[in-house]
Parts: structure tokens; C-alpha cells; sequence
């Protein structure tokens, strides 16, 4: 497998990390080349941590955002790819194999695993390893997602890390991924790996201490604006592209494969999306 680091960012929820750790396959997965990243949890997670043999841990005095935690974790073991993940996920075995692989078969510079969202189905490990035979060798281009992403090290010296700016919260995936499309980046979305996203537990967690509401915004939607330099009128022409490539991607995938790179479960144990 390639030379890779891995690397998390994490505030509070303790009980997602030590999940999320102990669905990583150490057949598979060296915890040397795992870099955890704090930012200034008070649960128990900072401590718990430092227990685990990563290759570094980096703890935060204060919440500094996702892109500057990122930034920290692709730095502190520089590889040849690194793979930033959010730590609220379950891993499907041989998922990280299956990526980078994935990435390499189809030329990608930042590759994401295929998901799926919601309440954490009973049979995952073997619903994901039938999905991933489904759709062996596939791949959805140009649809990377900040869940999970893969990314090559030509990227950062192509376009540069992620924007540090802490107010961001929540937008420094969207803008990462719209540099490295003006910036001509292959990516997508592969497959032949699967994870499990329970959705958003960092950002609904620090929305209650923010006493915002569900529906708020967590980060500043005009510096969001203001960082992708882009007029209203190129906003709305690239969301209409992403929404065409969308709807595309689903039904040519519905209809080769029954099933598509990310799902959303409802809380009957059924699929109730297929995105």
C-alpha cells in the first residue's frame, strides 16, 4: 500500500472517536501513521488519546477550526497521500487499501470512499462488502466529499493546504474543493470503499454550545463567499453544475448498479435516499 499518513480533527465526542478508532483494521492500518488532532475537548478525548500509539498527536488549546487542524495532521507526517477524515465514522474492512488503489486506478489527486449516512445498520461490514463487489472498479468523478478524502501530496504543492481560518466552521471543505476544480484537480469518488458517516455530531455538538439552532449556520456563509471570489452569478452556474452532475451520477448508478456511492438511512433500517 502507499506510503500515507492519516489524520483526524476532534472536539469532544469521546465515545465517536474510540467507535470510529476501533473499526480501523491494524492488519491493515499502522497507528505510527495516524495523527489525531484536538481542538480543546474538556471529555476526556485529549487524554484518551495520548494513550492510543499514533504516530503524533497535536492538542489544541482552543477550537481553531477544521482547516487548521487539517492543515496540523497533513504536516505533522507528510506522505505521499493523506487521508483526512472526519472521526464520527465506522470503516468497512479493507476500505483504506481500496481507496488508495482506487485513487491510483483512476488518476485521482483526491479520492473520498463511498458512504453511507444515518443510523448505523446491524449488518454494515457485510452490506458494505457487497456494495464494494457492486461496484468494483467505479468511479464517481469530479464528486469528492469531506468525510473522508484522500489527497495526494502533488496537491498541496499544486494549490496549498486548507483556509485556517476558524470562523469558517463548516466551509472549508467547500472551499478546498472549489480551488482544486480552477485549479484542474482530478477527484472523485470510488467504489470499491465504504464507510459509515453518522452526520455531522462535531457541528451539531458545537451548535448546542453556540445555543444555535439545527437549521443555523455553523460557519460564516459571507466569508465563505468572500474566500471563493466568486460572483453571485458563477455560485449559481457552478451549483447548477454540481446538481446536474448529481442527478446524472445517481441514475446511471441506480440503474447499472442498484445502489450508488452514498446513501442516507432512515430510522427504519431502510435506505430512504439514494444521493
Amino acid at each position: 500500500m502507499s506510503n500515507y499518513t492519516l489524520t483526524f480533527a476532534c472536539y469532544n465526542q469521546l465515545a465517536y472517536t474510540q467507535e470510529f478508532i476501533a473499526s480501523l483494521d491494524r492488519s491493515e492500518v499502522d497507528f505510527s501513521r495516524i495523527v489525531a488532532v484536538d481542538n480543546g475537548s474538556t471529555d476526556g478525548t485529549r487524554e484518551w488519546l495520548g494513550q492510543q500509539g499514533f504516530g503524533a498527536v497535536v492538542l489544541n488549546d482552543r477550537n481553531l477550526g477544521c482547516g487548521a487542524a487539517w492543515n496540523q495532521g497533513a504536516l505533522a507526517l507528510q506522505s505521499d497521500w493523506t487521508v483526512v477524515m472526519n472521526n464520527d465514522v465506522v470503516c468497512a474492512k479493507g476500505w483504506l487499501r481500496r481507496l488508495l488503489q482506487g485513487a491510483q486506478q483512476h488518476q485521482l489527486q483526491i479520492a473520498s470512499p463511498a458512504m453511507v449516512e444515518g443510523e448505523l445498520m446491524d449488518d454494515f461490514a457485510t452490506w458494505a462488502a457487497e456494495s464494494a463487489q457492486k461496484m468494483q472498479g467505479y468511479c464517481r468523478h469530479g464528486a469528492p466529499h469531506a468525510v473522508c478524502m484522500a489527497i495526494h501530496e502533488s496537491v498541496w504543492q499544486q494549490m496549498g493546504y486548507f483556509m485556517p481560518v476558524p470562523k469558517l466552521l463548516g466551509y472549508e471543505d467547500a472551499i478546498f474543493f472549489q480551488r482544486a476544480l480552477e485549479n484542474n484537480i482530478r477527484t472523485g469518488t470510488v467504489g470499491d470503499a465504504w464507510l459509515h458517516h453518522y452526520g455531522m455530531t462535531t457541528q451539531k455538538a458545537l451548535k448546542l454550545e453556540m445555543n444555535l439552532k439545527e437549521r443555523d449556520s455553523l460557519g460564516n456563509r459571507n466569508l465563505m463567499k468572500l474566500y471563493m471570489n466568486q460572483s453571485w452569478w458563477r455560485r449559481k452556474l457552478a451549483r447548477y453544475k454540481r446538481t446536474q452532475l448529481l442527478r446524472n451520477s445517481v441514475t446511471a448508478e441506480l440503474t447499472k448498479f442498484g445502489i450508488t456511492v452514498h446513501a442516507i438511512r432512515s430510522l427504519d433500517s431502510n435506505i430512504s435516499q439514494w444521493c
